[in-house]
């Protein structure tokens, strides 16, 4: 039976026995101490009733029921140095209610606490368990071929280099290349993607994904300790090891803060019935004021918001390493972009061809002169074109210009505008976004092709989400200004530097840096291989598509799963919502603390039940306020 059980059982066994003794009190003879006033019963003459003696006794064994693990843990934690915690304190109020005679009223008190304590279990557990759930991508077991047998192994014992067999439905126990079979498998335990991804022989595999189609077997590339999903685990596990400033502000809060609640209550307590006698009332006061210190509805809440947080985060597929840097993603406002392999994919690739009614015989002219080539231009060139043989053709490279290809008088040249002007073509220059690479035949000018590395589907969308957002974007890049300022313009990009070296990229960054408010951040979004020196300065590095990579996960602060652009804006809106719920408990919760004591200096009747409210109720709110950093859209 579990712990929550085994307590609402208790509860609910401590309601039945206190509503059966208040009941009791009522219609009996006992009636006369069912309910003791302050001022109106005399103790030692009570005491020589047997019906004071009933009354008292049957309240201590419910008292005892409901709340022996809690004065037991409070007796325990005088002799600690961390003695002021909620369990001490409801002890001190509970107990001292039994002698000032508020027998009913301690036992409430102390069913209502046990009643938060057990919502509150299940709500932090349910938090947790959402998020256990959600990291649940590590596997058991790996099934290795070893001398022509399958052997079910841990995956810490695998080698690399060894055979892995992956049966439908199964886990990729490891990173590994696929070497018999194909399929499709589930990734969106690591990138939040829902959509499969289909593989074949050659293909990388990445550990925690499923395979969804019949068996495959898979070479394993890397140790488990160095795969993907242990990666993964490593840094959401460490992640609350990272505090934000809010985290850290609640623990040093609540060191001084409930020590000093607990000095005004003794104070409360003693000094003014020493000059009214009220001893009582004011003992009651002092009572009230020590529910109320316990600052559990902090400690607990703020911590979880963080920690719910970052598993929303990661069901979405990223990867925050700590709340601190949750805390500053959500005050960044400058979002400086890397280009190449960022905003565009990275790779050089056929982008138009001019006059489109001459498309065939540009690309078959084009494919002659560049079938020799290895220049990666001529490469995209070859792959984009229909095959075309090149046979009996000539080939001259012209240093600096181009190709030109001779073969039974046709001349063919292939290049950039200097080539076709030292032939004395006349064209017309293109000032499309790219390489131009021009074709004459027979001293004719054919058309152009415009090679470039194309611009990221999802990138314009995802930068205008950041400017919805009220962010400022910067595009770094070593291209030139013209290509630059028109991918920046394209994009919708605020500010852009061009013709840039690693090092300038570096000086750029600190630039803006000096730049910002102090109360703002700045994040670098790069591809987290090559940009390892600029996401180190910034406030907050981010890397696009660290799917497998290790050089990305190790270098930024934030890793995208997925390369999408898109889960930038998303990762803000996320991180910006748990600061929000995280201001909100604060803010919440020593409000109505303060409340409850000015209460109960004025001396408002019913106190001790608001302060049981101060207490739990608003520790439970808090809590289930924490939770909605769970539930990302």
């Amino acid at each position: 039976m579990s712990k929550n059980k085994k307590n609402l059982i208790r509860i609910i066994v401590s309601c039945v026995l206190f509503a059966a003794i208040l009941v009791l009190y009522k219609f009996t003879p006992l009636k006369d101490f069912a309910i003791v006033e302050k001022d109106g019963f005399n103790i030692a003459e009570g005491i020589k009733d047997y019906r004071f003696w009933v009354y008292l006794l049957s309240f201590v064994a419910v008292y005892a029921v409901i709340g022996y693990d809690v004065v037991i843990k409070g007796v325990k934690n005088v002799f600690s140095a961390g003695f002021l915690d909620e369990n001490f304190l409801m002890t001190i109020a509970t107990v001292g209610a039994f002698f000032i005679a508020d027998y009913p009223e301690a036992i409430a008190v102390m069913l209502f606490y046990q009643v938060g304590e057990l919502f509150q279990s299940y709500a932090v557990g349910k938090s947790r368990k959402s998020i256990t759930e959600l990291m649940n991508i590590c596997p058991e077991t790996a099934c290795v071929l070893r001398d022509g047998k399958e052997e079910v192994v841990s995956p810490d014992e695998v080698e690399v280099g060894e055979i892995i067999v992956v049966r439908a439905g199964e886990k990729f126990p490891l990173d590994g290349i696929v070497i018999e079979g194909s399929g499709s498998m589930d990734t969106s335990s690591l990138t939040g993607e829902s959509v499969p991804r289909s593989f074949k022989e050659g293909d990388e595999v990445l550990s925690g994904s499923i395979n969804l189609s019949g068996a495959v077997k898979v070479r394993s590339e890397k140790e488990f300790v160095d795969c993907t999903v242990s990666k993964i685990l490593d840094l959401v596990e460490n992640a609350s090891s990272k505090k934000a400033k809010a985290e850290n502000f609640i623990t040093k809060f609540a060191r001084y803060y409930t020590p000093a609640v607990v000095i005004c209550a003794v104070v409360l307590a003693i000094i003014p019935p020493l000059f009214n006698g009220e001893w009582a009332r004011w003992i009651e006061t002092g009572l009230t004021f020590l529910v109320v210190s316990c600052p559990c509805a902090l400690v607990i809440s703020v911590p979880l918001s963080f920690f719910g947080g970052i598993g929303g985060a990661s069901k979405q597929g990223i990867l925050i390493k700590g709340g601190n840097y949750m805390e500053m993603l959500a005050k960044a406002r400058t979002f400086v972009f890397d280009k190449t392999g960022t905003l565009t994919h990275g790779s050089f690739g056929v982008t138009k061809i001019y006059p489109e009614e001459n498309k065939d015989e540009i690309l078959r002219l084009a494919a002659i002169c560049e079938s020799g080539s290895l220049h990666p231009i001529a490469r995209s060139i070859i792959e984009y074109a229909p095959k075309v043989s090149a046979d009996g053709y000539a080939l001259t490279e012209i240093a600096g210009k181009g190709i030109k290809a001779e073969k039974d008088g046709e001349v063919i040249l292939c290049g950039n505008a200097g080539l076709l002007a030292d032939n004395g073509v006349s064209f017309e220059k293109t000032d499309s976004i790219g390489s131009a690479v021009y074709l004459a035949k027979n001293g004719v000018y054919e058309g152009v092709i415009i090679v470039s590395d194309t611009v990221k589907e999802n990138a314009e969308s995802a930068i205008k989400k950041l400017k919805y957002q009220g962010a400022r974007t910067v595009m770094l890049t070593g291209d030139g200004s013209a290509i630059a300022g028109k991918v920046a313009g394209m994009l919708g990009i605020d500010e852009y530097k061009a013709e840039l070296l690693p090092q300038d990229k570096v000086a750029a960054v600190e630039e803006l840096l000096k730049e910002k408010k102090s109360n703002e951040t700045l994040c670098f979004v790069g591809d987290g291989i090559n940009d390892a020196p600029v996401l180190s300065i910034a406030d907050v590095g981010i890397s696009m598509g660290g799917i497998g990579s290790d050089a990305a996960i190790e270098a930024s602060d934030i890793v995208l799963m997925r390369d999408d652009l898109s889960k930038i804006a998303e990762a803000k809106a996320i991180s910006m919502k748990t600061l929000r719920i995280v201001k909100q408990n604060i803010v919440f919760a020593l409000a109505v603390k303060l409340a409850v004591l000015v209460l109960a200096v004025v001396n408002i009747p019913g106190v001790m039940w608001y302060a049981v409210f101060a207490d739990v109720g608003v520790a439970v709110l808090a809590i289930l306020n924490a939770m909605r950093t769970l539930r990302t859209k």
